[in-house]
């Protein structure tokens, strides 16, 4: 057979930079072009699918130039009235805000009529032109304004230093009820327990489906979920807790599993309810003066409750033989368990206790929020471990103090800082303290509880 020949042809220079120019240019045609930047406003506003709008008039006659501002998670917008008093301003996300009218830019002696505010509307205590305003079920909020003559109110510091600690006590005092719980817990198995958090929604969630899905009186609600907190926490530590220490777990793993814990009741709670806010039954009824303190009677009632179970608390821990056997095991569970206390049994009533309080500290908490959330215990979790360490860990009175100190540092702090960074006010005063005294304020040098 023949051999094959092949021709070897030589690349010529002008093909190849043909090509070159083929492959440039198809690359240029063919890449997407870069996105348009978003839309703005002409007051420099980014359009979005979230807005708050309405229109400002005074004697039925639309208001020009009234500037307009709103703040809240960690967004600033502003805006001004046109021609016909319309107004609109554009957030990033469906949360609550703050909405302000500047009142310098109001005609001389008028102000926002309180009167005819939107439904479930109320002025910022000691304010006639801030209100907290969030959306329903759609992306828009419409809240028409009307003025009216009147006199603007203004507020001294001491007025508002005093608001500010009613509402830190109020803040604290339902942080307590949560704090205590945990605080047992770890000082009888020394569990720094991540669930907790869920066992506060939890309390939460029973207290809504009892009354909103299953439209049983408010009473029978709150009487359910103290039950089922209560549940709760039996269930978890026969379950979970008591296995996993009889199988000799540390306290390192222990914590581990809670934080997997906390994170799939977290979002089992999401998949049942949903991501949005639903409302208890009376929730942010219309506010009592007194002097410069705005109060709710839910909040008269919550402070009260709070106090009285915080009461019935303190004595299971002093006058019951449950409750001196739990401050032994805190102290020392090995000599407890030497002197014949049954220990699995103390701790299973500690987990009951724990899970009743988290409970109402569930339902105080959508009160106080307002509106109960699937993640809504998690937004006090590092609070309730700041209050137990600034305490002394492991004391449940410690962790009562603690509350209130973080509580009152939380809400005093808006004075000076924005709202958004209140939180961090607490964890700064846990820093301060804790230089001073490092065990926490009740805790012993000798013991971590």
């Amino acid at each position: 057979m023949a051999p094959t020949t092949f021709a070897v042809h030589r690349k010529r220079p002008w093909l190849v930079a043909l090509l070159g120019i083929l492959i440039a240019l198809s690359a240029f045609v063919l890449t997407p072009p870069s996105p348009a930047s978003a839309e703005e406003t002409d007051d420099g506003q980014e359009i979005t699918d979230f807005y708050f709008g309405g229109i400002i008039t005074f004697e039925d006659e639309p208001v020009e130039g009234v500037v307009m501002t709103i703040k809240g998670s960690g967004f600033e917008g502003e805006t001004e009235t046109d021609a016909e008093g319309k107004w609109r301003l554009y957030v990033p996300e469906k949360e609550k805000y703050t909405l302000t009218v500047d009142e310098d830019t109001l005609p001389e002696g008028v102000i926002v009529d309180a009167a005819q505010l939107p439904e479930g509307t109320q002025p910022i205590a000691g304010t006639t032109a801030s209100f907290e305003v969030e959306f329903g079920l759609t992306g828009t909020k419409i809240m028409n304004l009307f003025l009216g003559e009147g006199e603007r109110i203004t507020v001294t510091f001491i007025d508002q230093l005093l608001s500010r600690l009613v509402g830190g006590l109020n803040f604290g005092l339902l942080l307590a009820l949560a704090s205590m719980g945990a605080a047992l817990i770890y000082g009888t198995t020394r569990l720094s327990n991540f669930a907790h958090a869920e066992m506060v929604t939890w309390g939460g969630l029973v207290a809504l489906v009892t009354t909103s899905f299953w439209h049983l009186p408010l009473w029978l609600g709150i009487v359910a979920a103290v039950v089922g907190g209560g549940l709760f926490g039996w269930a978890m530590d026969a379950g979970l807790w008591r296995p996993l220490r009889h199988r000799g777990l540390g306290v390192v793993q222990l914590m581990i599993v809670s934080i997997g814990l906390s994170l799939a009741l977290r979002y089992l709670f999401q998949f049942l309810i949903g991501g949005g806010t639903r409302q208890l039954p009376g929730a942010s009824p219309a506010p009592i003066q007194f002097g410069p303190v705005s109060l709710s009677y839910i909040d008269l009632i919550g402070m009260g409750v709070s106090i009285v179970v915080i009461i019935g608390v303190a004595w299971f821990l002093t006058r019951t033989r449950i409750g001196k056997a739990t401050r032994a095991i805190s102290d020392n569970p090995q000599l407890a368990a030497a002197s014949g206390i049954d220990v699995d049994r103390v701790i299973r009533y500690v987990w009951i206790l724990a899970g009743s309080l988290a409970a109402i500290s569930g339902i105080l908490w959508a009160y106080f929020r307002p509106g109960v959330k699937w993640d809504m215990g998690a937004q006090m979790l590092l609070l309730i471990f700041a209050a137990i360490t600034l305490g002394g860990l492991g004391t449940a009175f410690g962790a009562l103090f603690g509350s209130l100190i973080v509580g009152i540092a939380v809400e005093v702090s808006t004075l000076w800082i924005p709202s958004d960074l209140k939180y961090a006010s607490a964890l700064l005063v846990l820093i301060v303290i804790l230089l001073v005294r490092p065990q926490g304020l009740l805790g012993r040098k000798e013991r971590l509880g």
